[in-house]
C-alpha cells in the first residue's frame, strides 16, 4: 500500500482550486440572495465574513498550517490577523453537527431562499443556479476536501477534529 505524502505548504494550484470553490459558492449565493433584495446581500456578506473570522480565530490559529499554505491558504491569512495558538487545542477540539451548522448555512441559506423564489415564480435560470449551488456545496466540498485538502494534510497525521468526526463509524 502506497503511503500518501503530506505537504508542508500546499501547491498553489490546490489553494487556487479550494478558494475558487468557496468563491463560487459565495458568488452564487450572492446572486440568489440579490433576487430578494440588496439589503439581504449585505447581511449574507456579513455572515460570510463572520464564518471566515470564526474559522481563522477558532481553528486556523491552532493548526499545523498556521503561517503556511494549507489547501485553502488560510494559514498564511490567519498569521496576518492572529497570534499562533497552542496546537494541542486544535487536536483536542471536538466537532459536532451543531458546530458545523454555520458552515452549511453559507450555501443552504441561498439554496432554501432560491427554492422559495422558485415556488413564487419559476425561472429556469434560477433553477440551474440552485442546482450548481447544490452540487458545489455538497459534492464539490466533499471532492475538494477528500481528494485535495485532507488527503495531503499534515494536521490529519497529527490529529484533526474533522477527521475524527467524519470517520466515526455508527
Amino acid at each position: 500500500m502506497e503511503e500518501i505524502k503530506s505537504y508542508e505548504n500546499y501547491p498553489f494550484r490546490f489553494v487556487l482550486i479550494g478558494n475558487l470553490l468557496s468563491l463560487s459558492i459565495y458568488g452564487l449565493g450572492i446572486f440568489v440572495i440579490a433576487q430578494i433584495g440588496l439589503i439581504w446581500v449585505f447581511f449574507y456578506l456579513l455572515f460570510i465574513l463572520l464564518i471566515e473570522y470564526r474559522l481563522l480565530k477558532h481553528s486556523c490559529k491552532y493548526c499545523y498550517y498556521y503561517g503556511k499554505y494549507c489547501a485553502f491558504g488560510k494559514g498564511k491569512l490567519c498569521a496576518l490577523f492572529f497570534k499562533k495558538g497552542d496546537p494541542q487545542i486544535f487536536v483536542n477540539t471536538e466537532i459536532t453537527w451543531k458546530s458545523l451548522i454555520p458552515d452549511f448555512l453559507v450555501f443552504l441559506i441561498p439554496l432554501l431562499s432560491g427554492i422559495v423564489l422558485l415556488i413564487i415564480k419559476f425561472k429556469l435560470g434560477l433553477l440551474l443556479i440552485l442546482g450548481l449551488l447544490f452540487l458545489l456545496g455538497f459534492i464539490g466540498n466533499a471532492l475538494i476536501r477528500g481528494n485535495l485538502a485532507c488527503k495531503y494534510c499534515k494536521q490529519r497525521e497529527i490529529g484533526c477534529p474533522a477527521v475524527k468526526f467524519f470517520s466515526k463509524t455508527p
